[in-house]
């Protein structure tokens, strides 16, 4: 049974993909319906949603939620965190933040529990979630890190429409019933059609850099994350007609040059994650394999064919953004506050 079973735990968002995740995470782990309670905007309130085989009521979003709760996992977006986690952190409530609200202030720890977790000390009141892309690379990436140095990272990622909530999940789900329908679609979530198509990240684009919003944030909460301000990080992030877990193909440069034996020891001895790499039966991660379960599934382990020195690897994983990339790295962030 979790820690949080003794704990007042507010869920803030409650109504969200990833507030929803994190009740559904928190039943699991034996935490009682009296100690918790689902907080969302006013449009919500008095509603009631599922949890632990029963139903929980909506409350609005209010002081009481924060002096009543002994930790609070904002599950909402980033204008909702910077306006309560102030009040929630005076009312000496503590909080895990699931938005970008609080990620580059450089007092504010940004945790990946297996990876930094020892930043969550008893006097922080404060800790930030990573965005989901971030965790589910650095989490597949860290043994590697941890054993021979990592210098240099190349990363695709192939992202999940239910990173942009329940209402990308209601777009896939529509569009790709009117296409095979023959009907016409109109996007309204995401500005291209996100029924069998592949489009750049929706985040907004840097007209200097070119950089959209997602890899900009990977490249600065890798660097923060591992204490590594010179950790070169090149992404290119896009949207993929996947409800559910996102994947990546990701190309690591080492320090120090290792055998496939050694990388394969090594990521078998990592925290949080889960090879699956069967050549013989073409067998690899997969976004349905990974929905629903904790660990990120590493798999397409090779050398990279264009760099003979043993320093570079080339990996292809999937996570579940819902959960580790969000409302589970939140709740094990909470478990680490004892």
């Amino acid at each position: 049974m979790s820690v949080l079973s003794r704990k007042r735990i507010a869920v803030v968002g409650a109504t969200g993909a990833v507030g929803r995740e994190a009740l559904a995470i928190l039943a699991a782990r034996g935490v009682p319906a009296s100690h918790v309670r689902a907080v969302a905007s006013g449009r919500s309130e008095g509603r009631e949603i599922p949890y632990a085989g029963g139903f929980i009521r909506v409350s609005g979003i209010a002081p009481a939620a924060f002096s009543e709760a002994d930790i609070a996992l904002f599950c909402a977006t980033s204008g909702v965190a910077r306006e309560w986690v102030p009040i929630a952190t005076r009312a000496g409530c503590r909080v895990v933040d699931n938005s970008s609200a609080f990620r580059s202030d450089a007092r504010v720890p940004l945790v990946v529990p297996e990876i930094n977790g020892d930043l969550v000390t008893d006097t922080a009141m404060l800790v930030a979630n990573p965005n989901c892309s971030t965790i589910i690379m650095l989490l597949a990436l860290d043994p590697l890190h941890k054993r021979f140095g990592a210098t240099r990272i190349n990363v695709a990622t192939y992202q999940a429409v239910s990173g942009a909530g329940t209402s990308g999940i209601d777009e896939l789900d529509a569009q790709a019933r009117a296409t095979l329908n023959g009907d016409p679609i109109t996007p309204r979530v995401f500005a291209e059609p996100c029924a069998f198509n592949v489009f750049s990240h929706n985040s907004a684009v840097d007209l200097t850099t070119g950089l959209n919003g997602e890899e900009t944030k990977m490249i600065a909460e890798s660097r923060k994350i591992w204490n590594a301000p010179t950790l070169a990080v090149t992404p290119t992030c896009v949207r993929v007609p996947v409800f559910r877990a996102h994947t990546q193909a990701i190309t690591v440069q080492c320090s120090e040059p290792a055998f496939e034996v050694e990388v394969r020891d090594a990521l078998a001895g990592g925290r949080g994650v889960r090879l699956i790499d069967d050549r013989v039966g073409n067998m690899f991660p997969t976004p349905l394999k990974a929905t629903g379960n904790d660990d990120v599934l590493i798999g397409r382990v090779r050398q990279d064919p264009a760099d003979d020195s043993g320093r570079s690897w080339c990996l292809f994983v999937s996570g579940d953004q819902l959960r580790k990339g969000a409302a589970l790295n939140a709740v094990q962030v909470a478990e680490l506050w004892e």
